[in-house]
């Protein structure tokens, strides 16, 4: 697949229609590869080739474009002179993206030239034969000259029916109907579209080679944005992307690992297991699936990942590993682990377990890969904090840094810290006093949910609550990206400083928004979803550290005394921005701990880089990436321990 938008592999038919609009000829073909070419006239076609058949030739003149189900990896293409249409699906939903926007600046960028003035008999008379040229990636440049000329012009796409949609208009000035207008042939994506830098892109092309991967990487390498890039890479039909949390999948559009298995809790025998991972509805997901995408893949419980691992082999009748699927796991084991349960008869919770202590993460021999550069923080001495942190260990510099930011004045505008609290209990009861002692009333937000009865569920499952309370004055949270470069992003504090039109206006570090409401979309194990409308706010006195996980916030304060697991500290230090919007309490160097076993899995594939990048080793220290090998259990726990710098 080349990776310029003028190629795109996928599902591919074609539909020729008689006048009657009775299909007189059809093409399909499940692995169908197109191309822009253009020809010694300067004209657009798309060359449809796929094995032991003919290429056909589509010329571009006059085309109209079908891209509502795009994210989903399907659009069609209806050639209105040929009267054919062109239904692609199962394609990349990032490669089909990039397939239609390169026809729509070149198309948008074209030029009449002297061809077009030829008479149709010369051109026939031509002795030159015909010939073909590949299509020119797209340019920054070429992509911000077609959005202006569009911008001034009209929203439909140049075609031959420009003058009739002009007689069109000026017949509405009469009084006569009108059609709807044709839509934009390309929509500038909603999903950011920056450029994988060198570690990223190693990891993606790993990916698409089919290998099972597991990336990991400190919190804020952007281990999430390069996760829905690898998801926008994959064939949708066959790709499953999950999480180890409802909220966590919403963020990347997936749905729960849970949902997925369809085994319960895993608690059960591996044959009750089976029985019910062979239902109709999950057996058709196993068997469809090729690529299983597992996001926060630290807070899968081993023992759950090895039975939906045999699981795996049984229902797909495969005995290789997950019964052939490509896995592609995403994590940072020094974050939160899995949760641990007491069980029966007794009263303490048993050491949690992780994935990589499994016989089922050895039978997988993953290609791992740690991404070094931090995007989130940009002070280095913060990021050096954390990095010490993240593996339990405080020195002096540690120390008076976090104790030194205890007497920081944070707030502004009436901005106040939000406090980080170890137990969601405490982080409620704060908000709701706070929000009590208030004066002025109080304005309810109901949650408008697509199926009734689903609230329950999507309150576990998108970061929104189905009831939402505020107050002039309360103290909340954006919990949706806005406006990425006014820095209204996912984790912005801001203030309500009143009501209009029955939205609350907020006011942010950076700018003063009038809210309104935003939607999310949680998928079912099924194939469909459900739909949650409610505003992207939340009440933000106080938060549990454990749901601030994936955020960035720009004024945050936490007393550490009350954290009980490994890994609690360094998740709540480094949701901050910077040192300069971080205020600790009662710092101490006993809050902060990791994971004995984290720490030798870790410091076991530091020795085992097998893979310098380019022509030379480079220096893991600068912020290269460093590829390692899968770690065998029996390994892991015999090698003594290294430190790591």
């Amino acid at each position: 697949m080349v990776d310029n938008g003028a190629a795109l592999s996928c599902v591919v038919s074609v539909e020729w229609l008689n006048k009657q609009g009775i299909v007189q000829r059809k093409v399909s073909h499940k692995k169908g590869h197109l191309r822009l070419i253009r020809d010694d006239r300067r004209e657009m076609f798309i060359q449809l080739s796929a094995e032991k058949c003919s290429p056909i030739k589509l010329s571009l003149k006059g085309i109209s474009v079908h891209k509502k189900f795009m994210n989903e990896g399907k659009a069609s293409i209806k050639f209105l002179p040929l009267n054919c249409t062109m239904y692609l699906s199962n394609a990349p939903p990032g490669d089909l993206l990039s397939f239609l926007r390169t026809i729509f600046v070149k198309m948008t960028g074209e030029k009449s030239t002297s061809s077009a003035n030829t008479s149709l008999r010369t051109q026939l008379l031509s002795s030159k034969p015909q010939q073909f040229d590949e299509i020119s990636p797209v340019t920054t440049t070429e992509l911000e000259n077609a959005m202006r000329k569009v911008n001034r012009a009209s929203d439909t796409t140049p075609s031959p029916l420009a003058g009739k949609k002009r007689k069109m208009e000026r017949s509405d000035k009469t009084g006569e109907s009108r059609p709807k207008s044709a839509k934009r042939l390309y929509t500038p994506s909603p999903i950011p579209n920056e450029p994988l830098d060198l570690e990223q892109k190693e990891v993606l092309d790993a990916c698409l080679s089919g290998r099972n991967i597991f990336f990991t990487g400190s919190a804020g390498t952007g281990k999430s944005y390069l996760l829905k890039r690898i998801i926008r890479a994959l064939p949708p039909d066959v790709t499953v992307a999950t999480a180890s949390t409802g909220v966590a999948a919403c963020h990347i559009g997936g749905i729960t690992l849970h949902q997925f298995a369809g085994i319960g809790s895993g608690e059960a025998s591996l044959e009750r297991s089976v029985q019910l991972a062979s239902k109709s509805v999950s057996l058709s997901i196993w068997k469809k699936c090729k690529h299983l995408i597992i996001d926060e893949v630290s807070m899968v419980d081993g023992d759950y990942f090895e039975k939906i691992e045999q699981v795996a082999r049984k229902v797909r009748n495969n005995e290789k590993p997950f019964g052939g699927i490509q896995l592609i796991l995403c994590g940072d084991f020094f974050q939160l682990p899995p949760v641990s349960k007491p069980k029966p008869g007794e009263s303490k919770a048993a050491p949690p377990k992780f994935c990589f202590k499994t016989k089922a993460w050895d039978r997988c021999m993953f290609n791992t890969f740690e991404l070094k550069r931090v995007h989130r923080q940009t002070d280095d001495k913060f990021i050096k904090i954390l990095n010490k942190i993240r593996i339990g260990r405080v020195d002096d510099e540690v120390n008076d840094a976090l104790t030194t930011t205890s007497k920081q004045s944070i707030e502004r505008d009436g901005i106040l810290a939000t406090r980080l609290c170890s137990h969601t209990k405490d982080a409620d009861i704060i908000n709701e006093s706070k929000l009590t002692a208030l004066p002025g009333d109080s304005v309810l937000f109901e949650a408008q949910d697509s199926v009734p009865g689903t609230a329950s569920m999507l309150d576990q499952q998108t970061p929104v609550s189905s009831k939402l309370v505020l107050k002039v004055g309360a103290q909340v949270m954006l919990l949706k990206n806005i406006n990425v470069s006014a820095g209204l992003v996912n984790g912005a504090r801001g203030v309500v400083k009143a009501f209009r039109e029955g939205l609350p206006v907020v006011l942010f570090k950076n700018k003063e928004l009038h809210l309104k409401k935003e939607r999310w979309v949680v998928k079912t194990a099924s194939g469909g979803s459900v739909t949650r409308v409610q505003l992207p706010l939340k009440l933000a006195w106080a938060f549990s550290i454990h749901k601030s996980q994936g955020l960035t916030l720009d004024c945050v304060e936490m007393s550490l005394g009350r954290v009980f697991e490994a890994g609690q500290a360094y998740v709540a230090l480094s949701r901050a921005q910077s040192l300069e919007s971080l205020r600790v309490l009662d710092f101490k160097a006993s809050q902060v701990w990791a994971n004995p076993d984290v720490l030798e899995f870790y410091k076991y594939m530091d020795q085992i880089r097998i893979v310098p990048l380019g022509p030379k080793a480079r220096n893991p220290n600068e912020g290269n990436l460093v590829r390692k090998k899968s770690v065998p259990k029996s390994k892991l726990f015999s090698k003594p321990l290294v430190s790591i710098s």
